[in-house]
């Protein structure tokens, strides 16, 4: 029991450091350090070199390729000016009247190309602010109405999507970015519709007499808006008059977008089965076998040839390519190695032996469903670590082999257990102390009082029950 304690208590600390802004490159390894010499079970010294740094190299090592690659490709989009030109392309087609839906479908449309979603929130946000200013809505709901394009569906249901929380399953699974694609998209439209609706909700309640975006989407004359005397936008400050740019055309700007999926589905689909990998199970390429990397060489591969094709069209747009190159690669790296340390904080953890009887009694969660286990066991560690991909990181790496021998004997689909695992990390992991969550509230200049109520519906509550109905549909009818 004493142990449990200090494991707890070295996550709530966890939780409130981060939340108060300490940097989780010093927290991570302190608070391991903490546990360890609390509980006396494990020499400090060994613990951190051997088990923190083993397991956090090994992250690295692992997708650090699909961190960089994402991060530069996402600059090069934002730096050309694509980012823009799809945002604005959206906007048009949608109409003024329909800004919270037009923002959510940006961002959508970036994170399902490749970029990331700290990327999305830089380039978007300058965008959906006007457009906010505009339509008079009130900007506490811009966080909320971001994050859910750009932190929800995209990066957890939807088939393909090239977001690390859809490639970690995929070796321990042996799975593909396409798993249970019927149910990922049928996922992602729950997730999407709850968090309209929400949205709307709040537009009407808070009186500004906005028409909403769920009914915008679906009524022609929604563009239409009352004049209500509720909150509007706070002009903070008067926008600044950017200089006139050469924009690519929409076309062009979405090329390497969509690039990104189709190569990745070829890759996955085609390309890499047609190779001859028999040279992986040989010692020095690790005794491992194709279907442990086959969904990292796909997106690997999709997003090298992509930025280089936009590279090629935007040649002219990129006056400074070696800074932006620079820039997104320097952007890669915090993310990554905050996730890797939270990686190795939960390898630290879990080599003590309080781990063992939460492990355990998080297995027996759900009887003889694995998926209920392995869903709150995946959310729980997501909301302890504030890290979506951390918390993953840490079931599979703990627990994966396990959850897949149970799904094995229930006879349940590798590839129901891949979607169900990427769409649990996208729940407890918008706790206040979630780096993305806080990066967001500082990008858009809000508060967690102002707007976290908004970003926690939108980006918490309804994916936990589109994971819930997920459950549901896959243990009734299989994966499809």
């Amino acid at each position: 029991m004493y142990g449990i304690l200090v494991v707890a208590l070295a996550l709530v600390l966890l939780m409130y450091l981060a939340y108060r802004g300490l940097s989780l490159l010093i927290l991570a390894p302190a608070l391991a350090a903490l546990a360890v010499v609390a509980t006396g079970e494990l020499p400090v010294l060994g613990a951190y070199t051997q088990i923190f740094m083993t397991a956090t190299g090994g992250f690295i090592t692992s997708f650090f390729p699909l961190f960089l690659l994402g991060a530069v490709f996402g600059k090069l989009i934002e730096d050309s000016g694509s980012a823009e030109v799809l945002a604005n392309t959206i906007i048009a087609r949608l109409g003024q009247g329909r800004a919270i839906l037009a923002v959510v479908l940006a961002c959508a449309v970036m994170t399902y190309g490749g970029v990331s979603l700290f990327v999305v929130a830089f380039a978007t946000y300058p965008i959906a602010d006007a457009l906010f200013r505009r339509a008079d809505l009130p900007r506490r709901l811009l966080p909320a109405t971001i994050a859910l394009g750009a932190f929800t569906f995209t990066m957890t249901a939807l088939p393909g999507t090239p977001a690390i929380q859809n490639a970690i399953p995929m070796p321990f699974f042996g799975t593909t970015p396409f798993a249970a694609p019927g149910l990922g998209i049928l996922t992602a439209l729950i997730m999407l519709g709850g968090g309209l609706a929400w949205l709307q909700y709040r537009a009407r309640s808070l009186g500004e007499g906005y028409g909403g975006a769920a009914t915008a989407a679906f009524t022609p004359d929604a563009a239409l808006r009352e004049h209500a005397s509720g909150e509007g936008f706070d002009l903070m400050e008067l926008p600044v008059q950017a200089p006139p740019r050469d924009l690519p055309s929409p076309a062009l700007a979405a090329l390497p977008l969509v690039l990104v999926i189709l190569l990745n589905f070829a890759f996955t689909g085609l390309v890499i089965p047609a190779m001859d990998t028999s040279y992986l199970a040989l010692p020095e390429f690790g005794s491992t076998d194709i279907s442990q990397v086959r969904g990292i060489w796909s997106v690997t591969a999709a997003l090298v040839i992509s930025t280089l094709v936009l590279i090629a069209l935007h040649w002219r747009r990129l006056p400074k390519l070696t800074g932006s190159v620079d820039s997104g690669a320097n952007a890669s790296l915090l993310p990554i190695f905050n996730t890797a340390s939270l990686v190795g904080f939960g390898a630290v953890i879990a080599s003590l032996s309080a781990f063992a009887l939460i492990r355990d009694n998080v297995v027996d969660i759900g009887g003889d469903n694995p998926l209920i286990s392995l869903a709150i066991g995946v959310n729980l560690l997501a909301g302890m670590t504030g890290s979506a991909s951390g918390g993953m990181s840490i079931a599979l790496q703990t627990l994966g082999h396990t959850y897949l021998a149970m799904a094995e004997a229930a006879g349940i689909s590798p590839d129901l257990l891949h979607r169900v695992t990427a769409v649990a990390t996208g729940g407890l992991d918008t706790l206040p102390h979630n780096g993305a969550v806080i990066t967001l509230l500082a990008i858009c200049r809000q508060t967690h009082g102002q707007a976290y109520l908004d970003i926690a519906v939108a980006g918490m509550l309804v994916p936990l029950v589109a994971l819930a109905a997920l459950i549901t549909m896959g243990t009734l009818f299989g994966s499809f």
